[in-house]
């Protein structure tokens, strides 16, 4: 028996990726917080 989960690294880039969330005003908003927070660039979400 397979289990249910297929990760896919292109997809969660698509939802959740750098691009996704810049193009959102909202977005720009979670990017700024991590960056003042000293997380990584990359958004995963």
């Amino acid at each position: 028996m397979k289990t249910n989960v297929r990760n896919s690294k292109l997809k969660k880039r698509r939802v959740s990726g750098f691009r996704q969330r810049n193009s959102t005003k909202a977005g720009r908003k979670v990017i700024a917080r991590r960056r003042a927070r000293g997380r990584t660039p990359t958004v995963f979400g």
